[in-house]
């Protein structure tokens, strides 16, 4: 399902020449169509593909998997400014999904172990504090965090610290997908095999059938290769739909596989 169908700029947009309103794909910003379940946006370093993510993140509003809210992330202050600036246009306004940032993933893992150890900091308490009273008494006192225990326990199971990020990106995706969510992903293939980017493949395959739309900034020519997405090219502005087999990540990749001495020569 395409929850968000477009976003383009409003008319209070500013004229400044400071980023982020300087990158070329937001000056030139006019209507971005989402026409697919699955959008990818693709382009060089710098082409402002991950810059239009992050703005877009910010003007939805959805939870951020990461250290902080993007609502409040630092680093993300020039694009909440921009966000306001943005008109989002939807069928039908959801409130799950995410917004993900591949870099921003250790600081969430940390925020995932943070919390188990204080909430089993604070059952030691309540063993502390009710020391001399009855198991059911404490079993009470306990109820709340180790519900908060069992729930976290439930979706990342010994913790996404105990596992290899590849690892732990794949149990993060299974643990928080869900149907009728829209999904913001800046480079979800940085830790991903390339075995365990086809494994991606079938998450969102089985995601979109649940009514899942997803916008992901990528350079991986096998997350770009699922069916019936749309590909929009970020190194033109305003960014245009682009075939899958005329993409030059997807050249570059067949070429070097077919010939790799032609162009390690060149090194």
């Amino acid at each position: 399902m395409i929850h968000l169908t477009s976003i383009e700029k409003g008319p209070s947009f500013p004229q400044e020449g400071i980023f982020p309103y300087n990158v070329p794909v937001i000056a030139r910003l006019e209507k971005v169509r989402f026409e697919s379940s699955v959008t990818f946006l693709v382009g060089e370093n710098g082409s402002g593909k991950s810059t239009f993510l992050e703005a877009l993140a910010t003007a939805v509003r959805l939870p951020t998997v990461g250290a902080e809210e993007a609502g409040s992330d630092p680093s993300l202050a020039t694009v909440r400014q921009l966000s306001r600036h943005l008109r989002l246009a939807w069928t039908k306004r959801t409130g799950r999904g995410f917004y993900l940032r591949a870099e921003d993933f250790f600081g969430f893992a940390k925020r995932i172990a943070q919390m188990q150890a204080e909430l089993q900091t604070e059952m030691a308490n309540v063993d502390a504090e009710y020391e001399g009273r009855s198991d059911f008494a404490k079993s009470m006192a306990k109820m709340a965090y180790s519900g908060q225990l069992a729930a976290i326990e439930e979706s990342y199971g010994d913790g996404l610290d105990a596992r290899s990020h590849g690892e732990a990106f794949l149990a993060l995706f299974q643990a928080r997908f869900v149907p009728d969510g829209l999904y913001l992903l800046d480079e979800p293939e940085a830790p991903l095999s390339p075995l365990r980017q086809v494994g991606m493949l079938a998450l969102l395959k089985e995601m979109v059938a649940r009514d899942a739309q997803f916008i992901i900034a990528t350079h991986s020519p096998i997350l770009m290769a699922f069916p019936g997405a749309t590909i929009l090219n970020f190194d033109q502005s305003p960014p245009q739909p682009v075939p899958w087999e005329s993409l030059e990540h997807v050249s570059v990749t067949r070429g070097f596989l077919n010939d790799p001495q032609l162009y390690l020569n060149h090194l």
